[in-house]
């Protein structure tokens, strides 16, 4: 019998809400936005400052899953992961035009995104307590600085004026941690 209303880190339930909103069904559009909509919600509100722009941004998160369930691909990434992944780049983006930034550089994933990312392994508790761990083998500053760009989507130039550090050793120190949090998770 198939779970009525699967979790949030039910990757599969996901899997097949997203195939079946692909293919035009209400049902599990809305069985996918009760089940994940807090979550996102959630992401919005930690990029985002004011909450009415959360609520905007989680709004057109659901437009584009509707329009753009058909480009999941459970092979690449979970559906978690790709929710969240789209939920947290439309929040930086709207985060971004608010601030007139754009000059700013976006920090790369696409070395952890190529593997099993960081944030593809989150989706499970004990995928979480194993980041946790490795993010704590990171120096407490770097591990600050990784924190602050991939929990509220700060740029390299945000994170080298709140560090008072030169852009360039934060980009340096951004990249170290991101290698070294590959490295420990793929043990």
């Amino acid at each position: 019998m198939a779970e009525a209303n699967p979790r949030p880190g039910d990757g599969d339930s996901l899997d097949h809400l997203l195939l079946a909103i692909a293919g035009g069904d209400n049902a599990a559009f809305e069985r996918l936005y009760r089940t994940t909509s807090s979550k996102l919600f959630g992401i919005c509100l930690r990029v985002l400052p004011q909450r009415a722009e959360a609520e905007e941004v989680l709004q057109e998160v659901f437009m584009a899953i509707w329009r753009k369930a058909e480009m999941f691909d459970a092979s690449r990434a979970s559906a978690m992961t790709w929710l969240s992944m789209m939920t947290r780049n439309k929040a930086i983006d709207r985060l971004r035009a608010n601030a007139g930034g754009g000059q700013q550089a976006a920090i790369e994933l696409d070395e952890l995104e190529s593997d099993a990312s960081a944030v593809d392994s989150a989706e499970s508790a004990q995928d979480r307590e194993r980041i946790e761990v490795c993010l704590d083998e990171l120096e407490a500053p770097r591990r600050k600085l990784v924190r602050i760009a991939f929990f509220e989507g700060a740029t390299y130039e945000e994170l080298a004026e709140r560090s008072g550090n030169p852009l360039g050793t934060v980009k340096s120190w951004i990249r170290r941690s991101l290698l070294k949090l590959k490295a420990c998770l793929e043990r």
